[in-house]
């Protein structure tokens, strides 16, 4: 699959007989999958639908599913509380029985707190059963459609990766350049260290050859130069191809990071040591921006 983030929103609306229902499933970044799922009372068969779906479609990230529900009510669940009625009608009969009221009215009656009431209709076991297979289709799709925001991220976020990689590339270079310049500068410094070392003792000349040898190990940086050039090829590779690439991008940042360390401790010139200090900042770039990658 191609590059894909880790955030996005999608909603799906739905309806079976005289249930109404709304799917919303969002996503943020997560160092793993964490699929989260919210529903209806009576509906427990969707908890375990939205996790499996979740799984088979992502590798990473925080999702939470929610979905929200509703019955609609129709004059077949309106009912009369005979109880409720029975009660006023004892109480009003004294009352009507002195003339100190009207006998009651139906419609009066109906008006009264409690006594028209909302009744919960039975449904029974295979229609519930198919208002739930309509539920669990829309979550599915509400995850299709999460799924496809995600790629629209990683559309998005290939071509700033691919910038940092054509940066960190082109620092690379400079580097190999700068590290080339540092031989004058180590051939100069140990001249100047046997020229106040003239006319000392073989000891001190010795001393200074040990020098001249460990700065020419220490600005030695092919290793590290090489390595980063194997890292940027790598990382092209991930963002180009197929299957999720975040976890290996990260990782790939942090080899980055160390290889450019490293060059940093070995510079024994001020342009060296600038173009591994801007090497680092654009390596820090690329790791953020992988961290929102699948």
């Amino acid at each position: 699959m191609p590059l894909s983030g880790m955030t996005g929103f999608a909603r799906v609306e739905g309806a079976h007989g005289d249930w109404t229902w709304a799917v919303e499933a969002r996503s943020v970044n997560g160092r793993n999958l964490e699929a989260r799922f919210k529903g209806p009372n009576g509906f427990d068969g969707l908890e375990r639908v939205a996790r499996d779906a979740a799984q088979a479609r992502f590798q990473r990230g925080q999702i939470n599913i929610g979905l929200h529900a509703r019955r609609n009510e129709t004059a077949a669940s309106v009912r009369i509380n005979e109880e409720v009625l029975a009660r006023y009608l004892e109480l009003g009969r004294g009352l009507v029985e002195t003339g100190r009221a009207a006998p009651a009215t139906v419609d009066g009656l109906l008006s009264l707190r409690g006594v028209i009431e909302a009744a919960e209709e039975d449904e029974n076991a295979d229609a519930r059963a198919e208002v739930e297979a309509a539920m669990a289709a829309s979550v599915e799709a509400a995850l299709d459609a999460l799924k496809a925001a995600r790629g629209q991220e990683g559309a998005a976020l290939r071509p700033v990766l691919g910038e940092h990689l054509n940066r960190i590339e082109q620092l690379i270079a400079d580097a190999g350049r700068e590290a080339e310049a540092q031989v004058a500068a180590i051939r100069d410094r140990f001249a100047r260290r046997m020229a106040e070392l003239a006319g000392d003792t073989p000891e001190a000349a010795e001393r200074a050859f040990q020098e001249a040898a460990v700065l020419a190990v220490r600005a030695d940086v092919r290793e590290e130069l090489d390595r980063l050039t194997s890292h940027v090829a790598a990382a092209r590779e991930l963002i180009g191809g197929a299957g999720p690439a975040g976890r290996r991008l990260d990782f790939l940042a942090q080899e980055f990071m160390r290889e450019a360390n490293t060059l940093c401790s070995k510079s024994a010139t001020t342009a060296l040591t600038a173009t591994g200090l801007e090497l680092k900042a654009v390596i820090e770039q690329l790791r953020e921006q992988a961290q929102n990658v699948e």
